[in-house]
């Protein structure tokens, strides 16, 4: 029982270096995001004759500078794209260790009971402990993977709309924020699974 939990630490860290990539990953979306809504914020602005002074006399100024501005915006939402595969690769590899940890509960041909997933080794924690553990921080990651995707998804159409581009900073807070990946809730994963390291 000891070892197997052992091993479960084990894929605990794994998800830790996930998570200290999933973190480099969320720096660098918050600042292509920031990057986005410049652009999209300025889009309205540019595409106004008025706002050029005395350079909207110079012939196609107007479509020069929107041109070059939806240049960049197209670069970062690829840029973008790129970044939420690295971290659906992420959620999925979180997946790979949820399906083999599973695994590690079936001994040879056996399956441990109910009463041995609960059983506890000092201060250790249960089979059933570092099980739905695992599967928690899996869904947390998956659910915050989806968010992320959907408010990428729609930048494109706001891009489009720039007069709706109220909405991008409640969309930035919500990427800042991580609602589905409560910091307080992970670390208390944590410390369960690495009790004893801690005391």
């Amino acid at each position: 029982m000891e070892s197997i939990v052992k091993k479960y630490q084990q894929k605990f860290r794994k998800i830790k270096d996930e998570t200290s990539r999933w973190e480099e990953l969320q720096s660098r979306l918050i600042s292509q995001f920031s990057n986005v809504s410049s652009i999209i914020q300025r889009l309205q602005v540019i595409q106004d004759s008025q706002s050029y002074g005395a350079l909207k006399c110079v012939e196609g100024i107007v479509d020069a500078v929107l041109v070059k501005q939806m240049d960049s915006l197209q670069a970062i939402f690829i840029s973008m794209n790129k970044t939420m595969e690295e971290f659906h690769g992420i959620v999925s590899s979180l997946e790979k260790v949820v399906r083999d940890s599973r695994q590690l509960i079936k001994v040879g041909s056996t399956q441990q009971t109910v009463k041995q997933l609960k059983q506890r080794i000092g201060i250790k924690p249960t089979l059933a402990n570092c099980l739905d553990g695992i599967k928690l921080l899996q869904e947390m990651h998956q659910s915050e993977y989806h968010l992320k995707l959907s408010v990428v998804s729609a930048l494109p159409a706001l891009a489009l709309n720039p007069s709706g581009s109220g909405d991008l900073g409640a969309l930035h807070q919500l990427l800042v924020d991580q609602p589905n990946i409560p910091r307080e809730e992970v670390q208390n994963i944590y410390d369960m699974i690495f009790a004893e390291e801690i005391s």
